[in-house]
């Protein structure tokens, strides 16, 4: 196992660290960890134009989430970017990806709202589907009030954020809409249960290990049921005809990353277009270590020009 030396030095950070793992405490202390140790070494905050707090009605009360405006764009109503960060349903929060939000709001010259929906284990599956269906569907709606462009609509979600945006994307097409141009996903989780090769990595404590992955399921699921339901395990849904163009971005030592690979695989063969990427020597959460690991940036410019090229479509 050849991991990039820069991931490598994030993955000596953690494990020199020590201490109590994030399955080893209360959620509430979780957040709290996961939110300083990422501001550690994300991204610096792009300046933007302006980031205002919003609400979005949701079918248990209003979800806070976060406006950002490029500080550079065309006149004109804006193309609109639904966020969702990940953080295994528990932990993540609106501040552990603002300095994602602000880079891709810049880049792809978008409005950007980042969605905080309700997290486990205070509000179990599928309250968090429940509100990235709300929010898709509001933003669509009511785009035009925000500045922005409802027809331009995409979504993009890290982790069990990018699950959400799968999930989310099945609904719209169930529902006849709302219309996405792209779903863009990085190291999803889409079927934690189908026991795929990589699966096997969650033994080599690369960050993402099996105890925390079980502790997330436990605080998010109510019963093992849910565990094959498309709303949790989206690769699960049988036709995958007729969903909006993807792109999915794996890291090759993710343990999620066959759960990518075959979301991606069987979106081709049902005749979606798709853009599939495996970062070399890269592991999960890489996407927030901007500060020390190129590969940040570069996931996040293959996004943007991703989402840039969906807009002007």
């Amino acid at each position: 196992m050849t991991l990039d030396p820069q991931a490598q030095q994030i993955v000596d950070i953690f494990r020199a660290a020590g201490g109590r793992r994030l399955e080893e405490m209360s959620p509430t202390m979780a957040r709290f960890m996961f939110d300083s140790k990422v501001a550690k070494i994300n991204l610096p905050p792009a300046e933007v134009a302006a980031v205002e707090p919003i609400e979005i009605p949701g079918g248990a009360g209003p979800i806070p989430a976060r406006l950002y405006r490029p500080a550079e764009a065309a006149a004109g109503p804006l193309p609109v970017l639904g966020f969702f960060h990940g953080g295994g349903y528990v932990i993540g929060s609106l501040n552990s990806h603002d300095p994602q939000c602000r880079y891709l709001c810049n880049a792809a010259r978008c409005l950007v709202v980042s969605v905080g929906y309700r997290k486990a284990p205070e509000h179990k599956f599928p309250a968090a589907v429940d509100d990235a269906v709300a929010a898709s569907r509001w933003l669509a709606a009511n785009a035009a009030a925000l500045g922005g462009d409802g027809a331009r609509l995409a979504l993009f979600g890290d982790s069990a954020g990018g699950n959400l945006v799968a999930v989310a994307c099945q609904a719209a097409l169930d529902a006849g809409g709302p219309a996405i141009r792209l779903q863009a996903m990085v190291y999803p989780n889409l079927d934690l249960f189908a026991e795929l090769p990589s699966h096997a990595l969650f033994d080599e404590d690369l960050l993402l290990t099996r105890d925390l992955v079980d502790w997330f399921v436990a605080q998010y699921l109510g019963d093992a049921a849910a565990r094959t339901d498309p709303r949790f395990a989206p690769l699960r849904r049988p036709d995958l005809a007729g969903l909006p163009p993807a792109l999915i971005i794996t890291g090759e030592y993710d343990p999620l990353r066959d759960e990518g690979a075959a979301y991606a695989e069987r979106l081709s063969q049902a005749g979606v277009a798709v853009d599939y990427a495996c970062y070399t020597g890269q592991v999960h959460n890489f996407l927030l270590w901007g500060g020390m690991v190129d590969a940040a940036r570069q996931a996040l410019d293959q996004a943007a020009a991703a989402l840039t090229r969906a807009f002007a479509a």
